[in-house]
Order: C-alpha cells, then structure tokens, then sequence
C-alpha cells in the first residue's frame, strides 16, 4: 500500500479536455488544504500552470511534469503519490509504463478506459505484481463503466436481500441520455479499431463477453448487437455503443466476487427506442449508424459547459430468475454521460480509494468488484448520481 507518501492523488493529464474538468472538481468539491491532498501532472509545466490559472485553481495545487514518453518519469510521479488518476489515452498507446509503474510501485490507479484488447494484456502482464505490491488498479471509472457496473452490483445486491438469491438474468436497457462524445473517447475507439485490422486475436477479445475473466467462460450470451423489440418493456431495442467494454466488465466483476450473481449469469445491454413504427425506425437507424468512425474531432475537444450542464442518463436495470422473480432498478445522472458525468465519478473512485486503503486487496480490479457500496455512497453523496429501486 502506498502510505506516507507526498500527494494523496495525482491528476494525470491534467491538461486535457478531460483532465481540466476533473481538476475543477477536485478544487470545487475538496479544495486544497483539506484530507485530500492533490497535484496536477502533464507534459508541460507552462500548459499546467495555464490550466490551473484558467480553472481558478491555487497557485499552491503541485504540479508534476511527466510524459508517457519517459518511462522514468512516469515511475516517479508513481512513486510520489497513493492514487494515480489518469486521463491520457488512448490507453493502449500512452498507459503501458503508468500501469506497470503503479503495479511494481504499489501505487493505487484510476483511469477512463473502454479499451478491452488493451485491458485484458494489462491483466495478464500485472496482475500478479499488483497483488504482491497491494496496487488497486482500476480500470473503467468514468460513463464506461461505473453506472453499468454498480447498476447491476446495485440491483443484485437487493435481490440477495428480497429473494436471498441472485438474479441469473440482467438487462441493462439505456432508457434516456444526452450527450456527445469527446475526441479522446474517439481517438479510443479509432486506436482499438485499427489495432484489430492488425491482430485478428484481438477480435476475438473484442467479441468475447468473458474476455477480462482469464480461465472462466460462462453461458452464451445474448449479442445485442441487432434491433429487437421487447414484449415486456413495450419497446424496441437498439444496439449500444459501449456494451461492448460493459458487459466484460460486468462479468468481470462477477468473476473477482466468487461469481455473487451465478456461474450462469447472463446480462446485455441496449438502447430503448420506443414502442411503434417510430420506436422501430430508430432502433434500425441506431444499429446502421456509423458517425463514430468518420467524426472529425481530435483529442482535447468535446461539449461545451452548456451542452455539459443540459446532459443527462438514465439507465434502468431489470433482473429475473428461473423462479420467475422480477426487480427493477435505475441509475441517473444530472450532467452528460461522458464529461460533466465522467469527470465526477472518476474523482470519487481516486477519492474513495484513497479513504478507504484497506477497502480491496492488490490487484486489478473494477469498479464494483474494488469499490462497490462505498462508490455508491460517494456518488450518490458527491456526484450527482441516484441508484433506486424502481
């Protein structure tokens, strides 16, 4: 565990669209002279020192100059703080030495990622080291996929509690949202994709629900990836941009649990449309749309504070058994998904890490299977979140 050391968290990246927001958080929510002891790091001391200016942040914030360029330098900022909270991606080009300095360093690691060919090789290389040197190491902490994975950890939770039994089958169903992406969760995807055009293994990753659950494979799992409509939700259905990422997460933080929701858990994860022509209209519109590949945008850019402030989701849960019990649960959240939304809840799950060392062992982990009932807490306390039985 890393104790005793200079900064409570590091926030790098720092200078990125993403990273700015997050920094204003901290500032707004914990301040600087309180339990939570923060720095900001990035390429350029100047561009730090500009953002901190343009946030409003004291001049007494720290700031760390580190660059994924220079692994020793990643090692040091490593080595100076108990959390790592990391904006820089695309992982897969820019994480490998921050994940391996975390790991050997037993430093704590927050990060955005929805990259699962990356995640998995993260797995295999570190998990052990991880474990030895008691580094939390957790992906997945912002819009992918907090909501979703608490969400489900929220529902089975109470399905222990009402039926002293898991739910052997989820659906994660995207029932509102207003938001855009940014050109980091784009240049994310476009890495992963070009990566697959080169590695035909990493398709098989990417296509795999049980990718991130090393030697376990459980039941086949419907794909989500083609219209439905749904009898019992009155709707039709439309694929989901991040149900790939989702649900591998799910099922790996049924895999680190002992398997709480069953060895023959079964979830997917989809858009409602609406019931009728229209809702089909859409739900077809959703599943051919492919403005993710063409949009224009570049790292650093997304919504304005406007589009921020008017975003929002709300994403209902609905469980059943064998016995043929039923419940229902949803998550919302007050800003949009992936920036107003994101940056909060990727500062609470430093945060919560941070007030909690003995919470989870070393390891790689997600954010339910790490964190759980003391994230919801957070979130729902801080962040703007509201988990609820519906």
């Amino acid at each position: 565990m890393a104790e005793n050391r200079e900064f409570g968290i590091v926030v790098y990246g720092a200078t990125g669209y993403t990273g700015r927001l997050v920094c204003e958080y901290l500032n707004q929510q914990y301040g600087v002279n309180g339990d939570v002891v923060w720095a900001m790091a990035g390429r350029s001391e100047e561009k730090l020192a500009a953002v901190r200016d343009e946030m409003g942040i004291p001049t007494s914030v720290p700031m760390l100059v580190a660059d994924a360029s220079s692994p020793d330098s990643i090692r040091a900022m490593a080595a100076r703080t108990q959390v790592v909270l990391t904006t820089v991606g695309p992982y897969q080009l820019y994480g490998n030495d921050l994940v391996k300095a975390c790991a050997q360093a037993g430093t704590d690691y927050v990060d955005l990622c929805g990259e699962p060919g990356w995640m998995h090789e993260m797995i295999n290389a570190h998990q052990e080291t991880a474990k030895a040197s008691g580094a939390r190491i957790v992906f997945s902490c912002g819009f992918d996929s907090v909501p979703f994975d608490l969400g489900v950890h929220f529902l089975q939770q109470a399905a222990q509690e009402k039926l002293s039994a898991p739910l052997s089958r989820i659906k994660g169903r995207v029932r509102a949202m207003n938001g855009t992406f940014s050109g980091g969760t784009l240049a994310s995807f476009k890495a992963t994709m070009a990566a697959a055009a080169k590695d035909p293994e990493l398709v098989n990753v990417l296509m795999n629900p049980f990718a991130l659950t090393e030697n376990f494979n459980g039941p086949e799992q419907p794909h989500g990836m083609a219209p439905i409509y749904e009898d019992d939700l009155q709707s039709w259905s439309a694929p989901f941009v991040m149900a790939t990422i989702n649900t591998k997460n799910i099922h790996r933080s049924n895999y680190l649990m002992g398997h709480q929701y069953g060895e023959d858990f079964s979830y997917d994860e989809m858009m409602l449309t609406g019931p009728g022509d229209n809702g089909e209209a859409m739900a077809k519109a959703i599943a051919e749309d492919k403005s993710m590949a063409n949009d224009p945008k570049k790292p650093g850019e997304g919504p304005s504070k406007e589009e921020r402030e008017n975003g929002f989701y709300d994403v209902l849960f609905v469980g059943s058994n064998s016995a043929g019990d039923s419940l229902m649960a949803s998550v919302k959240g007050d800003k949009d998904p992936g920036y107003g939304s994101t940056c909060k809840m990727i500062a609470e799950s430093a945060v919560c890490l941070l007030k909690n060392p003995d919470m989870s062992s070393g390891g790689i982990w997600t954010p339910a299977s790490a964190m759980g009932e003391q994230l919801i807490d957070r979130l729902q306390a801080n962040a703007g979140l509201t988990f609820a039985m519906e």
